[in-house]
């Protein structure tokens, strides 16, 4: 047996990658981090770049609270108690008591009467949504919905598929029309926060329209929402997209490995639909849990999330937003209006996009550029997140930057 002939293959298509400037190339290794001085927030330090010390605009810890001692101090102990992992997966001998206190945290934090946490929120979307997907179903998403619903959806047997056009609900309420007695079951599907671009779903006209429809379906309408990125971040109180618009999905996703800054995803629904989930989903049932020392961390997020130390990270995370969208648009470059703390530039080219990312990099800021196929032709862009870590000297330093560069 040999790999020779398949690698010839790969090493073509890793060219491919190359030339076509969408290839992500070698990770950069974060080998420390330097604490808030002289005004400045963070600095982190990378393999092969010594003695620069980097302002990381690339991070989705929100509120910061990857450094905070309370959550070190709830993991230390957790570990020290149960030790480093859960050893089995949940239902032979991996559940322990902080991931049953976690899961009854997040349901009273989302207002659901139970919740189901596992590794990742992209193996939650993936474990979760063809749960709800039968040979009957019609499942309709949004265009610009993450990779890990469109694999969901792939791994999924609807009767059919729609997809409509990026926040478009009256498209969304067109296909419901259309499908109306032809279909027993629907499943709508979306983000709530779209991580590429930092606008948020309608979901209070998403439900509305749904309900309105859903007396032509014999089994219902159910909407799922993965807002990993709202959850914590966004909202008057970090309750995510649903608080800020009203709205209230059947099925909620999200992530403890961003605004929470731990590890993990989760989901919240009825009783009987989680207890559906830990019969049916495999990548809960085959998959071990995040560890007894992460759930105690994430309890720990929670706790802070739901305090006035929590309230006053969320104004500061709103207030550097806000400064940075200011200043983009003050300098000329394109963004869009929204709260979330992912604030976009577009440049719609992709040369464009790779040069301002190396622009950066050579400042010892670092920024993520989206090119085709990422993201679609012409909406290429660099995804600036900011962080509650962050200060305005910061957002102040990356700005003076920006405008440095020839666009």
């Amino acid at each position: 047996m040999s790999l020779t002939k398949v690698e010839q293959l790969f090493n073509a298509k890793l060219t491919q990658l190359q030339q076509q400037g969408i290839s992500k190339g070698n990770e950069k290794i974060i080998t420390g981090r330097r604490a808030p001085t002289d005004g400045f927030g963070s600095r982190y330090f990378l393999e092969g770049c010594v003695d620069q010390a980097f302002l990381r605009m690339n991070s989705n810890s929100y509120l910061g609270l990857t450094g905070h001692s309370g959550l070190i101090k709830a993991e230390a102990e957790a570990a020290e108690k149960f030790g480093t992992g859960p050893g089995a997966v949940r239902f032979i001998s991996g559940t322990y008591r902080p991931h049953v206190e976690l899961e009854k945290k997040l349901a009273e934090f989302h207002g659901r009467e139970a919740a189901m946490i596992m590794s990742a929120a992209y193996a939650t979307m993936i474990g979760v949504l063809p749960q709800f997907i039968s040979d009957e179903t019609l499942i309709v998403s949004d265009a610009l919905n993450h990779n890990c619903i469109i694999n969901a959806i792939r791994l999924s047997h609807p009767v059919r598929k729609e997809v409509y056009a990026h926040a478009d609900v009256d498209a969304l309420e067109r296909i419901l029309d259309a499908n109306k007695g032809q279909i027993r079951r629907v499943c709508v599907v979306t983000d709530g926060i779209f991580s590429m671009r930092g606008d948020h779903a309608a979901l209070d006209r998403i439900s509305a329209c749904c309900r309105r429809h859903e007396a032509g379906y014999d089994e219902g309408i159910i909407t799922v929402v993965d807002d990993s990125h709202g959850v914590g971040a966004f909202g008057r109180t970090g309750r995510g997209t649903e608080e800020y618009t009203g709205g209230k999905a059947d099925i909620l996703i999200a992530t403890l490995g961003k605004a929470f800054g731990v590890n993990g995803g989760y989901v919240v629904a009825s009783s009987a639909v989680i207890a559906y989930l830990r019969e049916t989903a495999p990548l809960y049932i085959y998959s071990n849990p995040i560890t007894p020392a992460e759930a105690a961390a994430a309890m720990a997020a929670l706790d802070i999330a739901d305090s006035p130390e929590g309230m006053h990270l969320l104004e500061k995370l709103r207030s550097l937003s806000a400064r940075l969208r200011a200043g983009l648009i003050r300098l000329g470059f394109e963004t869009l209006p929204d709260e979330h703390p992912i604030v976009p530039i577009l440049i719609r080219d992709t040369e464009k996009t790779t040069a301002l990312v190396e622009h950066l990099f050579t400042h010892q800021i670092l920024a993520t550029g989206l090119n085709y196929p990422v993201v679609p032709k012409g909406e290429q862009e660099i995804r600036l997140q900011v962080s509650a870590d962050h200060t305005e000297k910061d957002m102040d330093y990356l700005l003076a930057v920006l405008a440095e560069f020839k666009q």
